[in-house]
């Protein structure tokens, strides 16, 4: 059974910064991308990054340059460095994984945590 645990949030007022975690277990096959997504506090769910397993990283444009998306593949990790936070960054932060099968191809066996919490306010 993959289980996906998000760590790391907290509440941090503008500008501060925060370091999410992301340990996925279970797994018998080859983790490929990882991703992090936030829901929004309107339900909004926003893809914000992912890095393949070769390490090419991936950003949306309102987080490039204040966050960086990084992995431990030996550790079944990946983590997100928020630098410079907006309160417009509040949500859920989740993260995911592609993991197909063996002979299955990638990008469609995608596996989710339950998500962190972020709060940037005053």
């Amino acid at each position: 059974q993959v289980q996906l645990v998000e760590s790391g949030g907290g509440s941090v007022q503008p500008g501060g910064s925060l370091r999410l975690s992301c340990v996925a277990s279970g797994s018998r096959f080859n983790i490929y991308t990882m991703g992090w997504y936030r829901q929004t506090p309107g339900g909004q769910r926003e893809w914000i990054a992912a890095i393949t397993r070769g390490g090419a990283t991936n950003y949306a444009d309102f987080v490039k340059g204040r966050f960086t998306i990084s992995r431990d593949t030996a550790k079944n990790t990946v983590y997100l460095q928020m630098d410079s936070l907006k309160p417009e960054d509040t949500g859920m932060y989740l993260c995911n994984a592609d993991i197909p099968p063996p002979g299955r191809p990638s990008g469609q066996f995608y596996y989710w945590g339950q998500g962190t919490q972020v709060t940037v306010s005053q």
